[in-house]
């Protein structure tokens, strides 16, 4: 039977990959990283390239481990990836960059059923990154799972747009797109066009997909990178979402079905002097392991009273690098097993 099965964001999980901070670094030689970057202020701040210092790194792992141990204690299985230290650049035909890091596994691999897509990212320092997984997925695929990776783009500079503030940094010519743009909801799939997520790449997942899922485009609702700061699906009929961004106009239609949750304004805070590649919003990006039970930043007491408010229990917990390395508890996991099946939750 297959490693891989999981069809929405809020089943009972039984296994998921966890990534790691080993080896960070923050590319310079990167087109897609450095066109982000002047676009999206917010995310990026002063956030510059380089190694993170291994201080960073090292709590970093501490709090991961205290993250893992939680789940072990629930009897949920925890991969991780191996450690890639990538020194210099490497090369394509088109161009060079710098490599990233282990973090986040949800940005470069989308779990649908019982497949796993390695997926054709924004950031050219990206364009490995799944070499950590491979022993991993070779494991799924020797299971029973469908393994497959969605073309490889080549990430030329034309495109990117420099030029049109008004309109995306991603240009449409090819398909190209993180798995962090996308939730899963049974049979209905969420997709953000966004910087990090182009129409191209939208069209490819719906025809990958075919006739057993359906792939909302999310258009107009957050231009910079990810949904799951965005909305968070909690549970059918109920969903966690970004008052900053999301508004009556631009919600995805079938989800005016369910319920929704205003998530408060964020609890701050800093534990390094660097800049962040990720905004206060990050403190929204929770992981449900049940729909009655969910992974949530110790800091974020407004939204931890609202959750329990509404029949969701938490475990609280830290990571206290997670905007300078780009990561929540949602962003730092791959949930590649849940208990259920594939359903219909919207009519």
């Amino acid at each position: 039977m297959s490693l891989v099965n999981v069809h929405n964001e809020w089943d009972p999980v039984e296994e998921l990959i966890v990534g790691t901070a080993m080896h960070a670094a923050m590319p310079q030689e990167d087109k897609g990283f450095n066109v982000i970057q002047k676009a999206s202020h917010d995310l990026f701040e002063s956030l510059s390239p380089g190694k993170i210092p291994q201080k960073i790194i090292d709590e970093t792992e501490e709090d991961i481990q205290l993250f893992i141990d939680e789940l072990m204690k629930l009897k949920i299985k925890v991969v991780r990836p191996e450690p890639i230290e990538f020194k210099g650049t490497f090369k394509t035909l088109d161009w060079e960059a710098e490599y990233y890091f282990s973090y986040c596994p949800r940005d470069i691999l989308l779990a649908i059923g019982d497949t796993i897509i390695e997926t054709p990212n924004v950031f050219r320092s990206r364009y490995f990154e799944t070499s950590g997984y491979k022993n991993i997925l070779l494991r799924y695929l020797q299971s029973g799972a469908n393994w497959v990776s969605a073309p490889k783009p080549r990430l030329m500079d034309h495109g990117y747009n420099e030029e049109d503030p008004n309109q995306s940094v991603l240009r449409n010519l090819e398909p190209v797109f993180d798995a962090a743009n996308i939730i899963r909801a049974g049979r209905d799939i969420f997709y953000l066009v966004s910087d990090s997520g182009n129409e191209l790449g939208c069209q490819w997942l719906q025809q990958f997909l075919d006739r057993d899922y359906t792939v909302h485009p999310c258009r107009n609702l957050y231009s910079s990178m990810h949904i799951d700061s965005t909305i968070c699906l909690l549970r059918p009929g109920l969903a966690l979402v970004n008052p900053s961004r999301v508004t009556e106009n631009n919600l995805p239609g079938v989800l005016k079905q369910w319920d929704l949750l205003m998530a408060p304004e964020m609890v701050e805070y800093k534990y390094s002097n660097l800049g962040s590649f990720s905004t206060v919003w990050l403190g929204m990006n929770l992981l449900m392991l049940s729909p009655d039970l969910a992974v949530v930043d110790k800091h974020q007491i407004p939204l931890i009273k609202l959750l329990e408010k509404n029949g969701i229990d938490t475990i609280p917990l830290a990571l206290r690098h997670g905007r300078t390395l780009g990561g929540g508890f949602h962003c730092i996991t791959l949930d590649v097993r849940r208990k259920g099946k594939l359903e219909k939750y919207f009519s």
